[in-house]
Formats: C-alpha cells, sequence, structure tokens
C-alpha cells in the first residue's frame, strides 16, 4: 500500500477520497467537442467571427467556459476545428461512396448530393458570407476556410473520380478540372441566389434534381449524336 493512500492516523484513505470528490465525466472528450462544433456553427453563421462570443458557444453547447477553453483554446481555433469536423464527415463519406458497387451514373450523383448537402447547406453559406465580409480583419479565417473546406471538398470529388478513372468506368484527362468544373455546375448559381437574398437555401429535393442533371450533363454531355443530328438535318 502505498503510504500516500494513509491519513494522518496512518489508516487507509476511503477511495472515493483518493481519487477526488469530482462529478465523474459523462462524456468523452470527443464528443463534447462534437456539441461545442455544433453550437459553434450557430455562433459563428449568426455572429460572424468579430462578434461571436466563447461563453455564448458553451452556452449553446451547455458545457463551461472552463471546458471550452480546455479543449479548444482560442477562438481561431474553434473556428478551425469547426470547419474541419463538418468537412471530415463530408469526406468519409464520398469516399465511402466512391467503393459502392452502384452504376456510375447513380453513384456520381450520390456523391454530388453529398457535396450539394455541404456546400448549399444554410449554415456554410451563412459562413461564407461573414469570411467574405471580414477577411481584410480576419485573413487566417479566409484561409482556414479555403484550406480545410473548399480545397478539401474539391480534393474528396477528385479522389472519387480518380477511384472511378481507375476502375475503367470513365476516361478523364485530369479529374481535378473535371472536379472543379463539376462543382462550379453543381453550386455556383444557387450559392450566388442564397448569398445575395434572391432565393433561400435550396430543399433537400430541389438538390437531388440538380445533382441528377448534373451527372447526366458530365457523363454523356448534351451534343445530339452524329446521326440523329444528320437525320434532323435532313428533315430540315
Amino acid at each position: 500500500m502505498n503510504r500516500n493512500d494513509k491519513d494522518e492516523t496512518g489508516q487507509s484513505a476511503p477511495a472515493a477520497e483518493r481519487r477526488g470528490r469530482g462529478r465523474p465525466q459523462l462524456r468523452s472528450d470527443d464528443e463534447t467537442r462534437a456539441l461545442i462544433y455544433e453550437a459553434a456553427r450557430s455562433e459563428f453563421s449568426e455572429r460572424g467571427f468579430a462578434a461571436a462570443s466563447i461563453a455564448d458557444v458553451a452556452c449553446r453547447a451547455g458545457v463551461s467556459t472552463k471546458t471550452l477553453y480546455r479543449l479548444i483554446p482560442t477562438k481561431l481555433a474553434l473556428f478551425e476545428g469547426m470547419v474541419t469536423d463538418r468537412v471530415e464527415r463530408f469526406v468519409s463519406i464520398v469516399n465511402l461512396g466512391a467503393c459502392d458497387g452502384r452504376n456510375i451514373a447513380a453513384a456520381l450523383e450520390a456523391a454530388l448530393l453529398t457535396c450539394a448537402e455541404l456546400i448549399l447547406d444554410a449554415e456554410v453559406i451563412a459562413l461564407q458570407r461573414i469570411i467574405l465580409a471580414e477577411s481584410d480583419k480576419f485573413p487566417d479565417i479566409a484561409e482556414t476556410f479555403y484550406e480545410k473546406a473548399m480545397q478539401r471538398s474539391i480534393a474528396a470529388l477528385t479522389n472519387w473520380l480518380g477511384v472511378q478513372q481507375r476502375r475503367g468506368r470513365i476516361v478523364l484527362d485530369d479529374t481535378e478540372a473535371a472536379a472543379g468544373m463539376l462543382l462550379g455546375m453543381l453550386v455556383f448559381k444557387p450559392q450566388r441566389d442564397v448569398m445575395f437574398g434572391h432565393k433561400p437555401a435550396p430543399q433537400h429535393s430541389e438538390m437531388a434534381a440538380r445533382a441528377k442533371a448534373c451527372a447526366a450533363l458530365f457523363l454523356s454531355g448534351c451534343a445530339v449524336p452524329a446521326d440523329q443530328s444528320k437525320k434532323q438535318s435532313g428533315d430540315a
């Protein structure tokens, strides 16, 4: 027996005293971080980076500010962790989808829908609007979002296309360029419509329809087949 476990009379101290009297931890640090990141998404998208309050994030998450600072020491680290957490979940879904057995059209639709659900999310669009407005004062948040969200999104779709190409299902000269074109076709207009206040964020059904149309256009193109083109010319 360790003599440090004895009281002044030489008797063993109760086990509870040796462990301390604090409440037991009810959830893991990873679970607590997830709650904090979810709260931070709402706080940043509603108030911006400068006005966001760490105390309010902690309150939204149902944790103490002491716990928050123990896990995430600065506001910038909170922002970076929030972005990374969201994008990593998206990347995992896209990577898993690259390995399933669906036909190429259905698989691409699913991959693009996952991209749309991330990029066209109302909170994500609100964050982008805030980043553009505050990037002069806080260039680190713009760089963080570019590297951790935008580049990671392109990389995930590039990897997906690369897997399909190695399987012989598609032929591309440059998978990264193709990924950029696909994402532009998928999200550029609806994203701008929301950012400039012309439309609300699209519903899931609208994103699914757009993903299906973009997949079909990408895989098949829109040019009339040569034999059909000749027939139409003759009819004219």
